[in-house]
This record gives structure tokens, sequence and C-alpha cells, in this order.
């Protein structure tokens, strides 16, 4: 029997509740890819009003994180996995540039600009991180190839767990002593626990797993943002200090990403798509990570905190001008 509405009918029918939903839906979209905006509307926001954001703090950050995590493990599917078996050269490629390229241009970038020790350590702790997930956003909008993104993020992050604490010790062990097994410890916690969690849920109940689908990207957005705009407010005096300096370093450590994470692919004759998708990978960091490792594993020192947090500004600006600018001017 059809809906048939009338005056007194009150009840959506069945068309009404399909556009609601896709209206819902574009709107929570268009949230999702405006997400460099909120990070720079957040951030600017706390230097006047930090008292909006400082609330977030010590394990909420953590869970904050860890949200963004379980909705990356939601977003994998096993088809990405077996594609990757098919054709495992652009992701392997990708992968090797994120931890070869970052960590070094981290550390180089320190040490040209002579950054106080805290801030050098925040810094090649951003450059020893796996990719973010904010980098599937942008290879979406960049017309790049989003499947081989979302793996190329997921397999980082899964070679994170031993990469991240080996590499920052290596590197950053010239400024302060790194506790690698911590940093061990707090990767598997917010890192792989959760996304672990997101993957079991789809697998396991794929009908909660389809509900909380379509929301997971705002909030993981959200996330995000409250994260860098809490650092922002708590270390306000450090950033109008220091701001400058910080400013200049997270440009040349993403800038450099940006481009050599292009550059490589384009040597080894990969076609343009890989080209974009290495590019964002390789240049966008998972700097929410770096900030809950940074006051896990270097509590002494807050200051270390403050690089993840105008790095995550910094590549999401360039990140999304960069793709914006390809999505317009050149073809797919």
């Amino acid at each position: 029997m059809s809906c048939q509405k009338t005056a007194h009918c009150h009840a959506p029918c069945g068309q009404d509740r399909r556009l609601a939903g896709v209206t819902r839906a574009a709107v929570l979209e268009r949230f999702t890819l405006l997400f460099p905006l909120w990070t720079l509307l957040a951030a600017a926001l706390a230097l006047p009003c930090p008292w909006l954001f400082t609330w977030l703090q010590g394990p909420l950050i953590v869970l904050a994180l860890a949200l963004v995590m379980l909705g990356m493990g939601l977003e994998l599917e096993l088809a990405d996995f077996q594609r990757v078996l098919r054709r495992p050269g652009p992701p392997a490629l990708g992968v090797a540039a994120q931890f070869l390229v970052m960590p070094a241009l981290a550390a180089l970038v320190a040490a040209l600009l002579r950054l106080p020790p805290p801030l050098a350590v925040g810094l090649i702790l951003v450059g020893c991180c796996p990719g973010g997930t904010a980098s599937n956003v942008v290879t979406l909008i960049a017309r790049a190839d989003v499947a081989l993104s979302v793996v190329m993020t997921t397999l980082s992050t899964l070679a994170a767990v031993l990469l991240t604490p080996l590499l920052t010790g290596l590197l950053a062990g010239r400024y302060v002593p790194v506790d690698g097994w911590k940093l061990l410890l707090d990767v598997l916690q917010v890192v792989l626990l959760p996304g672990a969690l997101g993957l079991v849920l789809k697998r396991g109940v794929p009908g909660v797993a389809r509900r909380l689908g379509p929301v997971m990207p705002p909030l993981a957005v959200l996330a995000i943002v409250l994260i860098v705009a809490s650092i922002v407010g708590s270390q306000r005096q450090a950033l109008l200090e220091q701001g400058p300096l910080l400013l200049l370093a997270a440009l040349l450590l993403h800038g450099g990403g940006f481009f050599l994470g292009w550059l490589i692919p384009a040597l080894l004759g990969q076609p343009q798509p890989v080209r974009r998708t290495v590019s964002i990978e390789v240049g966008m960091q998972n700097s929410g990570l770096a900030v809950v490792l940074a006051r896990s594993g270097f509590a002494a020192s807050p200051l270390t905190a403050l690089p993840g947090a105008i790095s995550a500004v910094v590549h999401a600006v360039l990140g999304s001008v960069l793709a914006s600018w390809w999505r317009l001017k050149l073809p797919g």
C-alpha cells in the first residue's frame, strides 16, 4: 500500500526519507571535504580563546585519536588488499617513500633551522609518523587513486608500529633520550587496537558498521580539529614566540614531502594518478598521532607536541590547495 500524504499526515513517506538521507549524506560529505578550513579556523580561534579547546587534555586526546583510527578500520575493504597483491608496486613505493623521505627531511630541517631540542624532537616525531587519514579525503579531491590512498595509509600505519619508535629513537636521540618501548606501546594502544576494532566491526557486525560508516569521517575531522586547537591553545605563549620559525619548519617539511612524493614515482614512470596519490600520502602525516606520542613519551617537555599541531594545519592547507589545483588544472 503506497503512502498517501494528506493535510493531517505528518509522517514522511519512503521517498521523503530517502531524500532526507541523501541530504544528510551530502552535508556530512561537505563538512568532511572542508576539513582544512575547520582546522585553520579552530587554530586561529584557539589563540585568543584557548579555553574553548584546552579542556581536551590527557586521556581525552588519546580517545579522540582512537576514534579517528576506528573510523579508518571501518573504511577497510578486503578488495583493496586483493588489488595490492595483484599490483604491489605503487603501495610499496609509497610506503617506502613515506618512511625514507619524511624522517630524513624532518631531521634535516630541524638541524638547518637549529630548532630548540623540544621542537626538533617534535618535528622529527611528525616526520616519523605514518600517513594521515585526512590524505584519503585530499586524494578524492585531487582525482587521484582513493583505494590506493586507503591501502597506503593502512600499510604505513601498520609499519609505524615498529618504524615510528625506531626512527624517532635513531634521529631524535641526539637531542633527548627516547624511550622506544614506551613509544611502541603508545602506538599499539592508539593505532593498532582501534583500527583492528573497526575492521572486526565491519566484518562481524556489518549492520552496525554500515550505520557508523557515514558519520565516522566527519567525526574524525572533528577529532583532529579539536586535538590541533587544544595544543595551540595550551601552548599559546610558546606559539606566539616560536610561531614563525615553526611555521617555516612545517612548510619546508610538508612542502618537500609533497614535491618528493610526486617526483619519485614520476622518475620511475608511474602514471599521473599514482604520482598524485603518493605525493599526498608522503606530504600528509598523522599529526594527531605525533601530538599524542609527544604528550605521552615526552611529557616533561610540553613544547614537543607543538610541531604536531602546526603540522596538522600546514599539511591540511597545502594538501587541499594542491589537490584543488590538480582537480581544476590537470586532467584526471
